[in-house]
């Protein structure tokens, strides 16, 4: 019996937690503590029963230690412990209760202070035995008290006890003692007493809990000792794959053939036809979770080519709670023979007594779970909490193959399980199976692997570390399931129902670029209140954009000499910035006069129905950047949709990205087919109150200068503002014009800006005057998405999309893969591809692209771009031109991203992944008319940007978090809990202008 099986059948689980053959040893040289090697799959070293009855000699004596445990040094004081552990072990490694009590007293030898000083002692011990650190205790440990309270610790911390007996002739430790100047006076008859206890300890050192006990009898063998540290069994981090990991198999031979020819593997067959091993020409490994047997129709087919291949050395193998059943029962033991498990046994009476022992001994060797790939991949049967990772107990063996369950019982009479991974945090990732599921999907660095194969449905196996699934389906259903099959385990693709619980309140969300992020309880009950009521089908909402910070505030005066008054915002302060970053290319994108717009489009409604789970006649979404449609009429947006998807098509961008739907960043134009309420209240007013007010105040001014009245300052005055107030006029009307049948007749300021600015990236809001973040939310007109789209849409007559266009500039992610890491440039160039397709699409549609005239523009608008090297001066230059250009036409202005996406600065942290910097006129409809008046700009120049920064990076963050698990087909409520806290944080409070 090894040490391993003693410390799980003590704690009343089955044995079996041994070494595993995997076609050989693995030899690991030893550590600082000694040289030599020890061997994984092989003897563990000298156990208690060997060390009994040993005759004392000098040679050397090998004491194996797993390298994580809790060390107990026994003997009488004297007997050298503190000489011992400073010889074998780190000095931050040991702890002494001498030390520990003068800590506590001043005074290594109160024998008062010792019960607080076992009290630091444990305390210190149960801190580094939960960070993963062994510890040695250098304590007397001659009571069975002490000793059972160091077992406790060491079963807490899911570790093994190892004990360590110097058993060293009375007279030795008198003399140490008395050489000691602070144990001179020491009486003889504590070593004896001492010695006594020893004594009745030795016999029953197994029996309190210790796992390993290594007797060292006499000076002599003290001395020749050797503190060799071992690896668990499960720790195989030196192992890096390339792995195939294949779930839960159930007798499906066949099935398993044909997956591991997909993955690549070779068949090795006996001369019989049985395939008894499977080999990968590149040397990837199979690792197997477990329940190999039972309900299927092959059985031990399936365990000769398991055996076979782990025998072998190409494949890797936990055990399953069926493997432990079967295993239980070739022992001998009662087992009801019930959920496959008598399959099983007749088909294993068909086969000779070597091969049944055989497997027997195979699942006997089998370990509860493996620590691969430098610690970063987990692999067990029924899931395991990053807290038992490379632990060794029944506990995590029983955890390992099991579960945990709620205590509770479904419909169907089967354990309600403990959904563990919704609360997985930890760095490594989780594969299992054990819990059938439709099909696999990550959740929290977490899958399970179990599709349900006997069931009918699929054996699935991921690649690793390529995060690829590969299955193949049953070829019959082998064994009706209790229950329908169902995505009960936390990793399924559809998963639980969205719950309140998931966003009500303080929230911590964990995500990959950015670390913890929180969402504050008011924050979330202002998100709560937007998605509860005006947001689209919270299936359809898988992503909502960041806001987006203002570039630094600039000093640049027109002109140079500030006599036309200055810029609040300029290009030369967004290519500085990134430049102080690290970044030296960006690409500047024109910011289109529209409203930040997510499109969502699948190839078909099927897609749709099948991967977000939507009913018949939805193909799609499109929604404002606070999720709200932006049509009440479903059928204006599955016009749009068509469209799209159309043109993504005829570009072959379906099969090139290998995706059944798309998620792009868009501006949908013109900004007044949402904000019409907003316009009307809130700048329309303005100019309206100008337009009455200025031209009587002009003509009496005018009248009374005619008469002589000195009035020219105040005159000259009232005509800036006039012409501030008809500048501000200008500015906002640009963003309006008509849409719907007889958009293309339509006339006025909007549709010449229309042509004089025809797109742009518009990477932040779009709202031409509302603040980022809040141009459709409550407060902002007080006017919901929504309801403004219809007033629209009822007044133009909308039932085509003349005037209507739509700017796509991201690629935001697809089936299986976030693209959010693309490039900008090969973004842009994707999207390229979908604008030139539209004319075909027209041209094959028999009409023009708008529904207008044949030179109207289609729906599709071109986001116009430049690449500037921030380290090149001519660069630098040629990027704020073509940005006075741009604003000096009429437009917004531009958008500054670096050129890579996902950049870092060198101390990690992530670099805004993109400034904007918005056109002199444009502000004005943001900061008033009159804002360029010199007085006005010192003070609006006076702008704190941190906050605005801070809360962009952060649900930036968010975002990417979203689409990753998107990307990783993880359940709704996990992609929402990242959306959700994207709203929650656009309820922080900031300068609403920036």
């Amino acid at each position: 019996m090894t040490d391993v099986d003693r410390s799980e059948q003590a704690d009343g689980t089955p044995r079996g937690h041994g070494p595993q053959q995997q076609g050989g040893t693995q030899q690991e040289s030893g550590s600082h503590r000694g040289s030599g090697t020890q061997q994984e799959g092989g003897t563990r070293g000298d156990g208690a029963q060997q060390e009994r009855g040993r005759a004392p000699e000098a040679a050397l004596r090998t004491l194996p230690v797993p390298d994580l445990s809790l060390v107990v040094l026994v003997g009488a004081t004297g007997s050298g412990k503190s000489t011992f552990a400073a010889r074998h072990f780190k000095p931050t490694e040991v702890l002494s209760s001498d030390f520990c009590r003068g800590l506590v007293s001043d005074d290594e030898n109160d024998q008062s202070a010792s019960g607080d000083a076992f009290d630091v002692l444990h305390f210190i011990a149960g801190k580094r035995l939960a960070a993963g650190r062994l510890t040695v205790v250098d304590a007397t440990n001659v009571q069975s008290e002490a000793r059972a309270q160091l077992v406790r610790l060491a079963r807490e911390h899911d570790v093994l006890p190892v004990a360590i007996v110097l058993d060293v002739p009375e007279q030795v430790c008198a003399e140490r003692n008395a050489a000691r100047a602070d144990r001179a006076g020491l009486p003889r008859r504590v070593i004896q007493r001492h010695q006594r206890e020893l004594r009745r300890s030795l016999r029953h050192l197994e029996r309190e809990g210790f796992r390993k006990v290594h007797v060292l009898r006499g000076q002599e063998e003290v001395e020749a000792a050797r503190v060799v540290t071992e690896r668990r069994f499960n720790d195989l981090r030196h192992l890096t794959g390339p792995f195939d990991i294949v779930g839960d198999i159930h007798g499906c031979r066949s099935e398993l053939e044909t997956l591991l020819d997909r993955l690549g593997y070779g068949l090795v067959r006996d001369a019989l036809g049985r395939p008894v091993d499977a080999v990968h020409p590149e040397g990837r490994t199979a690792v197997f979770v477990g329940d190999l047997v039972d309900r299927g129709p092959d059985s031990p087919g399936v365990l000769r080519l398991v055996m076979g291949m782990v025998g072998a050395g190409h494949a890797l193998c936990v055990p399953g709670n069926h493997e432990n059943k079967l295993g239980r029962y070739l022992k001998g033991r009662k087992v009801q023979p019930t959920h496959g498990l008598a399959e099983t046994i007749e088909q294993l009476d068909k086969e000779d007594e070597a091969f049944r022992a055989e497997v027997g001994a195979f699942i006997q060797g089998l370990v509860s779970h493996y620590v691969l790939d430098g610690g970063g991949l987990v692999v067990c049967h029924a899931g395991l909490p990053e807290k038992y990772h490379g632990r060794t107990s029944g506990r995590v063996r029983s955890f390992a193959l099991y579960g945990d369950t709620t205590g509770e019982t479904d419909e169907f009479g089967l354990p309600v399980r403990y959904p563990w991974a919704e609360d997985y945090r930890g760095r490594a990732a989780v594969v299992y199976g054990h819990t059938p599921t439709p099909r696999a999907g990550w959740l929290n660095n977490t899958i399970c692997l179990d599709t349900g194969c006997v069931f009918g449905g699929a054996m699935t196996a991921l690649r690793w570390p390529e995060r690829e699934l590969v299955d193949v389906p049953a070829e019959r259903v082998w064994y009706e399931p209790a229950k329908p099959l169902a995505t009960e385990a936390p990793g399924g693709a559809d998963g639980r129902p969205l719950d309140l619980n998931d966003v009500a309140g303080r929230r911590i969300v964990e995500t990959r670029h950015m670390g913890r992020l929180a969402v504050r309880e008011e924050n979330a009950a202002a998100a709560l209140e937007v998605m509860s009521r005006f947001a689209i089908d919270p299936r359809l909402l898988p992503y909502l954009p960041p806001t987006m910070a203002p570039c630094a505030t600039s000093t640049e005066e027109v002109g140079g000499d500030g006599a036309e008054g200055g810029y609040l915002e300029h290009p030369a302060e967004a290519f500085a910035g990134y430049r102080a970053d690290g970044v030296r290319e960006v690409v500047c994108e024109e910011k289109h006069m529209g409203s930040r717009a997510v499109v969502l489009v699948c190839r078909d409604e099927g897609s749709a129905a099948e991967r977000f789970g939507v009913p018949k006649g939805v193909s799609g979404a499109l929604y404002t950047r606070t999720g709200r449609p932006f049509f009440d009429d479903p059928e204006t947006t599955e016009r749009i949709l068509r469209r799209v998807r159309a043109c993504v098509e005829e570009a072959g961008l379906w099969a090139e990205l290998e995706t059944d739907w798309l998620l792009l960043d868009a501006e949908l134009m013109p900004w007044s087919l949402k904000a019409t309420g907003l316009l009307r209240k809130q700048y329309a007013a303005v100019g309206a109150a100008s337009g009455a007010a200025f031209p009587g105040v002009l003509g009496a001014l005018e009248a009374a200068a005619a008469r002589g009245v000195e009035v020219a300052p105040l005159l000259d005055r009232q005509r800036d503002r006039a012409a501030d107030a008809a500048a501000f006029t200008a500015a906002y009307r640009r963003y309006c014009w008509r849409v719907g049948p007889g958009a293309a007749d339509a006339s006025g300021a909007g549709q010449a800006a229309d042509g004089a600015v025809s797109g742009g990236a518009g990477a932040v809001s779009g709202a031409a005057g509302i603040p980022d973040g809040s141009e459709d939310a409550p407060g902002s007109a007080g006017i919901p998405g929504g309801a403004a789209t219809s007033d629209a849409a009822a007044r133009a007559g909308l039932g085509e999309l003349d005037g209507i266009r739509l700017a796509p500039f991201q690629i935001l992610a697809v089936q299986g893969r976030s693209l959010a890491g693309l490039p900008h440039t090969e973004q842009l160039a994707l999207i390229d591809r979908v604008i030139a397709a539209e004319g075909a699409v027209t041209s094959r549609d028999g009409g023009p692209a708008g529904g207008g005239a044949v030179d109207k523009p289609g729906l599709l608008a071109t986001t116009r771009r430049i690449v500037v090297d921030t380290e090149d001066e001519a660069s630098v230059a040629a990027g704020i031109r073509w940005w006075l250009e741009l604003t000096g036409a009429g437009g917004e202005g531009m958008v500054v991203k670096p050129l890579q996406a996902l950049v870092r600065r060198g101390d990690g942290r992530l670099v805004q992944p993109g400034v904007k910097c918005r056109g002199r006129e444009y502000l004005r409809i943001i900061y008033g008319p009159e804002y360029t008046r010199p007085e006005n700009l010192r003070r609006l120049r006076v702008r704190h940007l941190g906050h605005k920064r801070s809360l962009a990076l952060r649900e930036y963050a968010l975002g990417l978090e979203a689409l990753d698990r998107l990307a990783d087909g993880e359940p709704l409520w996990r992609v929402h809990e990242a959306v959700f806290g994207v709203l929650a944080l656009e309820s922080e409070p900031v300068d609403p202008r920036l």
